[in-house]
């Protein structure tokens, strides 16, 4: 609500003249048309007979009548001025509003001044509107005291109390190295630096001691992220910094940070760190790429060896459980299987070979046609006979 008050000048005098301004133009209206020479009742203003003028001149207007004092009756410009420093105007006492009736005097004027800015000093003091992600801190002589939920709540005038309200539900984000383009690095357990770029993810659990315990908070988680993931990695070599081992680094960073600022209270809940590049200098990382290379390629050697082993190791089971359930049948029956066996052994030698089988007494002359044939050589396509060439010239 606007206030209005005046700091070099008396309210009253400002009224005052303000109200003078306001009068003149009933003055003109309320008053009938007189003469600034006097009261006469001549029939011109320049004739010289009006305005009790003996001499039949026009006189000074300031100067005092040659009959005495001025008729009982003020001029028009008299009454002008005597309203216009506030002397007069027909008001009621008391130093009020000039020409308004039952106004308030000055005393009262600042009674209510005084009133309307103590009035919007307590509302805007004690009237705190806490978002539904927001917890309000209230500290009462500069004291904890409560701690506010969402919604309006009122709480004592400043600087009787005050309100820090702390977001508990926004998840912040810290980036390493800060910005674009730069390197971090660090490290590691086998003497080798690495490049490394992390984030780490934390939110507050306890609004209390994110305000009070902890000058600056987020310097603070930093500087923490910071200390904790030189320490992880100074105790892990080079292969699992930037390979197989960097999810065991995360939860190593993200338990270290916790314990250390639980042990300064400070109100924070680490979420998470994620590495995002984990890799070897600018300066090296051609050489770094061709170790990386080979140590890939020997790798998937090692893999196809034991591959290769699992399935010769598999096959040779296998044969075992087969012979195993052979020699439970010649168990049962020993020439019986004795003979399949021997049956089943020439079907597969005989299988690849020629052979010829002669059946005594009668023998026929045999004459090994399929020998034969796989010894000769292919023969060769015959040649194509030549196209005879059209006969020209000579006459008939």
């Amino acid at each position: 609500m606007p206030l209005f008050f005046v700091k070099d000048a008396p309210y009253k005098d400002c009224m005052t003249i303000l109200t003078g301004w306001l009068q003149r133009f009933n003055i003109h209206f309320s008053d009938a048309p007189k003469s600034p020479w006097g009261n006469g009742g001549g029939s011109g203003g320049g004739s010289g007979s009006g305005g009790g003028n003996d001499g039949g001149g026009p006189r000074n207007p300031w100067a005092v009548p040659p009959g005495g004092a001025r008729g009982t009756k003020p001029t028009a410009l008299d009454e002008f001025l005597r309203r216009a420093r506030g002397t007069g105007g027909g008001g009621g006492g008391g130093g009020g509003f000039p020409g308004l009736p039952g106004s308030p005097g000055a005393r009262n004027l600042w009674l209510i001044g005084v009133g309307l800015i103590l009035l919007a000093w307590i509302a805007l003091t004690s009237i705190w509107q806490i978002g539904p992600q927001q917890l309000g801190v209230v500290t009462t002589l500069g004291r904890y005291s409560d701690t506010l939920k969402p919604g309006i709540r009122l709480t004592l005038p400043a600087p009787f109390a005050n309100v820090f309200k702390v977001d508990v539900q926004n998840i912040q984000t810290d980036d390493f190295p800060t910005g674009s383009g730069g390197e971090n690095l660090v490290l590691t357990s086998d003497q080798n630096i690495i490049d490394l770029a992390y984030s780490v993810r934390w939110d507050i659990s306890n609004p209390q001691d994110y305000v009070f315990q902890i000058a600056n908070p987020k310097e603070t988680v930093r500087a923490t992220a910071e200390s904790a993931m030189r320490a992880v990695i100074a105790t892990t070599p080079l292969d699992d910094a930037i390979g197989s081992g960097r999810g065991a680094v995360e939860t190593r960073v993200q338990q270290l940070m916790q314990e250390v600022l639980d042990s300064y209270n400070s109100g924070v809940r680490i979420r998470g760190v994620a590495i995002r590049q984990s890799q070897a200098p600018n300066a090296v990382i051609d050489d770094f790429k061709a170790v990386s290379a080979a140590q890939q390629a020997a790798q998937s050697n090692i893999n196809l060896a034991r591959g290769y082993a699992q399935q010769t190791l598999a096959f040779a089971q296998g044969e075992a459980t087969s012979f195993d359930k052979v020699y439970e049948q010649y168990r049962l029956a020993p020439e019986v299987t004795r003979r399949r066996m021997y049956y089943e052994t020439m079907e597969a030698v005989l299988a690849k070979s020629d052979k010829t089988i002669v059946e005594a007494p009668g023998v026929v002359p045999y004459l090994p046609l399929p020998g034969v044939a796989r010894a000769l050589p292919e023969a060769a396509p015959a040649p194509a006979k030549p196209t005879p060439a059209p006969a020209t010239g000579g006459g008939q």
